[in-house]
C-alpha cells in the first residue's frame, strides 16, 4: 500500500470549520515541514440561506472553496467524506470511516472539535469530536477492531495527541501561536466565499483578532489558537 503517512490529521465537520478553529496553528505546522492532511465530514450542501442556490451545486462549490483554503496553508490533501449536513450521527458507519483514515494517514496528532463544549454548539460538531475521540481510543489502535480493515492492509496505529478546538474556557490548557499566520488564518476564510460575504469581513476580521488576543492572555505571544490537549499515552 502507498505510504500516505502524515504528521497531522485535521478532521472537521464542514468545510471552513477547520478554518475558524486551527488554521493559525496549521500554516505554522506546514511552515515547519509537517505533512498535514484534512478529513472534511460533511459535504456542507445546507451552509447557505440563498434559495436560488441549489445544494448539490453548494457542495461542489464549498469543496472547491476549502481546497484552495488548505493549499493556501500549506495542507498536502483533502479528503472529503460526503456525509449530509446537519445529519451526522454516533454511528458504526462514520466510527468506521474515521478509523480508516487514521490507520491510512498514521498521524502523531490528530486535531478536531472539542465534543464537550457546553450548551449551545452545533451538533455536527458535538458528533464529530465524540466519533473523533472514539476512534483514536480503542478502535484505531486495536487490531481486532475492524478485521476487515486488517484485509485492506490498513494495520492499528496509536495516535500520540489529540487537540480539540473551541474548548470552554475552562478546559483550555494549550495556546498555539499563530502571531505569524494570522494573516493566513484570515486569508484561508476569505477562501470559503459561500460562507463569508465581503460585507462581513472587515466584522470578522475584527472579531478573529480579538478572539486570538484574548486565547494569549498570560502567554508571551500576541495571538493565539486555543485547545484542549489530551496526550494518549495509553
Amino acid at each position: 500500500m502507498k505510504d500516505n503517512k502524515a504528521d497531522i490529521l485535521v478532521i472537521t465537520p464542514h468545510p471552513d470549520d477547520a478554518e475558524f478553529g486551527s488554521s493559525g496553528t496549521v500554516a505554522k505546522l506546514t511552515r515547519q515541514g509537517k505533512k498535514v492532511v484534512y478529513v472534511v465530514v460533511t459535504n456542507g450542501e445546507k451552509g447557505t440561506d440563498d434559495r436560488n442556490v441549489k445544494p448539490e451545486d453548494l457542495v461542489k462549490i464549498r469543496e472547491r472553496e476549502q481546497l484552495t483554503a488548505a493549499d493556501l496553508l500549506g495542507v498536502k490533501e483533502v479528503v472529503f467524506l460526503g456525509y449530509p449536513d446537519q445529519e451526522i450521527d454516533d454511528t458504526p458507519e462514520l466510527r468506521k470511516d474515521i478509523v480508516r483514515q487514521i490507520r491510512i494517514f498514521k498521524p502523531k496528532i490528530i486535531i478536531s472539535s472539542d465534543p464537550y463544549r457546553r450548551y449551545f454548539w452545533h451538533r455536527d460538531h458535538r458528533i464529530v469530536g465524540q466519533v473523533v475521540l472514539d476512534a483514536v481510543f480503542p478502535y484505531a489502535r486495536d487490531l481486532w477492531s475492524y478485521p476487515d480493515l486488517l484485509e485492506e492492509g490498513l494495520k492499528p496505529h496509536k495516535v500520540k495527541e489529540a487537540w480539540l478546538w473551541a474548548p470552554d474556557e475552562k478546559d483550555i490548557n494549550f495556546r498555539s501561536d499563530i502571531t505569524d499566520t494570522f494573516d493566513l488564518k484570515v486569508k484561508a476564510l476569505k477562501c470559503h466565499e459561500s460562507q463569508i460575504k465581503n460585507s462581513i469581513i472587515p466584522e470578522l476580521e475584527k472579531w478573529l483578532c480579538t478572539r486570538a488576543q484574548d486565547s494569549a492572555q498570560g502567554e508571551s505571544f500576541k495571538l493565539a489558537e486555543a485547545f484542549h490537549r489530551v496526550d494518549i499515552w495509553w
